[in-house]
């Protein structure tokens, strides 16, 4: 089947909802509309409306009523309309649904997936455009998970679902569309904490996540060197040894992210390198990412978001070093 990322999600859902009742889908516009980028459509007719849950608008009520589901036996795949909103629950995400394991002494555990459309350049408003990824990655208890492929997309929900602890699900709305590419009907599935190494090579490791890795991908088309190319896919648990093991071969690294610079996952990144594989360097370590300001508005949202252009320089800059 030849899919893009939308369609891609909506299979995979479709596919656990069939295999197992417990399945839960509920959200803002999910069901009649089949949410706001039509992620879900389809779904209520198929599974009937005690199982895909049009919900008020208010998130923390979304996200409190997905952890009573999970602690009672259902596995709840909420979604909060755009990144920006999943603010309002952030109190029932880091204080609840990452802790209940620990809380409990193991007794329970929270087997929630919150999906969520995820980062910029839609022309979008305020709240709709974030890379908020670090607060949640900064969370002991939750995963994140970001795929940045059709493929990966479906094999990742999947894991999600079957997972027995909370896990982010963020969606670039940039690529929803983007890209199309052949996805398997039958079921499978993507580990969490595996990254994907997407192009073998020994003179530089390039490592990004979520949309930025179609940028990159624009950006190697104009580098000649021979670039080691790593999707993280998963951003918590971080797969150290694949980025390890890429950095002491090459020697060089350029991380490459769409959220701001400042206590961004690029930051940790660098941090894991320098613990493990500081002798292995041969340049600083490079980041590309947004700024440290809002994300603007539609007229200037291109300059704050990695270009390709910022991309190349980036890397002929570790390179020539």
């Amino acid at each position: 089947m030849i899919l893009n990322l939308v369609e891609a999600i909506n299979l995979g859902l479709k596919q656990e909802m069939q295999k197992d009742k417990s399945v839960i889908i509920l959200g803002e516009d999910v069901g009649i509309d089949g949410g706001v980028f039509r992620v879900t459509d389809g779904l209520l007719k198929k599974f009937g409306p005690e199982r895909v849950i049009d919900t008020p608008l208010a998130e923390s009520g979304i996200i409190g009523m997905s952890i009573g589901m999970a602690m009672s036996g259902l596995k709840p795949v909420a979604e909060c309309q755009f990144e920006g909103f999943m603010l309002p629950a952030f109190d029932q995400l880091v204080n609840h649904a990452a802790r209940i394991r620990n809380r409990s002494r193991g007794r329970f555990s929270c087997p929630l997936v919150l999906r969520s459309p995820f980062g910029g350049m839609v022309r979008a408003f305020e709240h709709h455009s974030e890379s908020p990824e670090s607060y949640y990655v900064h969370t002991p208890g939750l995963k994140v998970v970001i795929p940045s492929t059709p493929y990966d997309a479906k094999g990742l929900i999947v894991s999600a679902i079957r997972d027995p602890d909370p896990v982010i699900f963020f969606e670039p709305k940039r690529i929803y569309r983007a890209i199309k590419q052949e996805v398997p009907e039958k079921e499978y599935t993507i580990p969490i904490g595996k990254a994907n190494i997407r192009k073998e090579g020994d003179d530089l490791t390039l490592i990004s996540w979520g949309a930025m890795v179609r940028e990159c991908e624009k950006a190697l088309e104009n580098i000649k060197a021979n670039i080691e190319f790593i999707d993280l896919r998963t951003v918590k648990p971080l797969d150290v040894e694949t980025i390890i093991n890429s950095v002491k071969k090459t020697g060089k690294v350029v991380i490459v992210q769409e959220a701001p610079k400042t206590l961004g996952l690029a930051s940790e990144i660098i941090s894991i390198i320098n613990d493990k594989a500081l002798l292995s360097l041969e340049a600083p370590v490079e980041r590309i990412t947004g700024f440290d300001t809002i994300v603007p508005l539609a007229r200037l949202e291109k300059y704050h978001n990695p270009s390709v252009e910022r991309i190349v320089y980036g890397i002929n800059k570790v390179l020539k070093y």
